[in-house]
């Protein structure tokens, strides 16, 4: 009989993206750092994604915090229900580069690919 159990919503980060973003860390002078990811009201869609270098090593209190591919992504209570089951990627190619959020949550989401609405 095959299992009822879910699979836990977490969120994930793509290997490039991880890669990516130590990559821009050493530039910017900080090696160590981690990332804090989160949404915000506002943008097109209603909410938009924020991502921001962070030097924290354990986050703040009433972080969530993942761990994948090295890196450690913090994010606060109230923009993880809407950012669970969420693939962080990073894309590059002829239609320009960037951070991609594949939220399933998203019902709706904007051109610019930053703002979205559930």
């Amino acid at each position: 009989m095959p299992s009822t159990q879910q699979k836990p919503l977490t969120i994930s980060i793509s290997k490039g993206a991880a890669d990516h973003i130590r990559d821009y860390a050493k530039v910017e002078g900080k090696p160590r750092a981690n990332l804090r990811v989160g949404v915000k009201g506002g943008g097109c869609s209603g909410l938009t994604y924020l991502l921001d270098l962070v030097e924290d090593e354990e986050g703040r209190e009433t972080d969530k915090t993942i761990e994948e591919n090295g890196l450690k992504l913090f994010v606060d209570k109230k923009s993880y229900v809407f950012l669970a089951g969420t693939v962080l990627e990073y894309q590059g190619g002829l239609n320009g580069k960037g951070f991609v959020f594949n939220n399933p949550n998203a019902k709706t989401t904007c051109g610019c690919g930053t703002s979205f609405s559930v």
